[in-house]
């Protein structure tokens, strides 16, 4: 079990990585009567608006080292940085999730088989290290397929489709030829999301599962309550995503992405973070999975996670969506979030609405 020291109040939470996740987060910290201090190494982070911070590289240890001195515990918006200087940190000062959660969740590779390992049931999946091994995953597979980088990849990115054997040399050519995983298409109704919510002294609290829609490779809206499919699959789902919360001893939240297959859930991926699936929560929840995650590595009380309204319908503003947001502020159902980025290109997430139906 973790330490179950309590973070009072007044005290100062460092979070690694400054974008809209570390924005939430620092927002639902002030809530609470904490102060944030973000550690990042770009120009531009939303979560500078609301928060301390710090620039420097990830894995630069004197920086670090400073940062760890500067705060009363760490956790992170983002898995997509290394483990080891993170590692380093944690003997430092309490980091939650643990660095352990870190090294599975970034690599896909890892997460597939340790959620295996627990009796999840991923979709089909062959390691590939090489053009030669990607061969005999396809023989051992089939197509159509999707080769995915084992590090590094988000939002539709490090991934290629193979529609049959003969796209294995364009896919392994878009990937650059980086170890990576071949994974098998499965028919399924809906993507959804389980988030749930770990406090140090083993308590677990979970949301309703979200109905994920995507649009090219990227979250577009989130829809809760979820279809009569998903919400029969919930029950095990959320049982497996405590399971993983339980066997890492997780603090904070953590996500896991399933399919809804005919047979039962299919898992898809893990994120030992705050995630864009549950960004709904922060009006349609009692409790949003922001001010959770801020109780549980404070070594609070977990806050009641039922829904606040009947039905609730999260849209991410992606690219050029942004610039309707006085439409968006015109609709009485509407509760518009803008993460304060200054320049809305395609694919980027720029902000998010949720409405609310009673």
């Amino acid at each position: 079990m973790s330490d179950t020291r309590i973070i009072q109040p007044g005290a100062t939470i460092g979070i690694l990585g400054g974008g809209q996740l570390g924005r939430m987060l620092a927002l639902a910290a002030a809530q609470l009567g904490y102060r944030c201090h973000v550690y990042a190494p770009e120009a531009e982070l939303p979560a500078a608006d609301v928060a301390r911070v710090t620039r420097a590289a990830y894995d630069d240890e004197a920086a670090l080292a400073r940062f760890a001195e500067a705060v009363d515990v760490v956790t992170y918006e983002f898995e997509n940085i290394e483990a080891e200087p993170i590692a380093h940190l944690a003997e430092r000062v309490p980091l939650h999730p643990p660095v352990e959660a870190l090294r599975i969740g970034q690599d896909r590779l890892c997460e597939k088989d340790f959620v295996a390992g627990l009796g999840g049931r991923p979709a089909p999946y062959r390691a590939v290290s090489s053009r030669a091994e990607l061969d005999e995953a396809i023989r051992a597979i089939g197509c159509p397929a999707i080769l995915k980088t084992r590090r590094f990849g988000y939002d539709g990115k490090g991934q290629a489709r193979l529609a049959s054997p003969a796209d294995a040399d364009a896919a392994w050519a878009a990937i650059n030829g980086q170890t990576s995983v071949l994974e098998g298409f499965i028919s399924f109704e809906h993507e959804f999301s389980v988030i749930v919510c770990r406090s140090a002294a083993g308590g677990i609290v979970h949301w309703d599962p979200a109905i994920n829609s995507h649009k090219n490779g990227i979250l577009d809206v989130c829809t809760v309550p979820a279809s009569a499919i998903v919400q029969s699959q919930a029950p095990e789902a959320i049982r497996l995503a405590s399971k993983v919360a339980e066997a890492l001893d997780y603090v904070g939240v953590l996500t896991l992405e399933f399919f809804a297959a005919a047979d039962g859930p299919v898992f898809n991926e893990m994120a030992p973070r705050v995630h864009n699936s549950g960004h709904w929560t922060i009006e349609g929840a009692r409790t949003s999975q922001f001010e959770n995650h801020i109780r549980a590595i404070c070594g609070l009380p977990l806050g009641a996670t039922d829904l606040a309204a009947p039905k609730v319908e999260m849209t991410n503003l992606i690219g050029d969506d942004v610039h309707r947001w006085r439409e968006y502020l015109a609709d009485p159902k509407a509760h518009v979030h803008l993460y304060g980025k200054a320049e809305a290109r395609p694919g980027r997430k720029m902000g998010h609405v949720t409405r609310l139906e009673f």
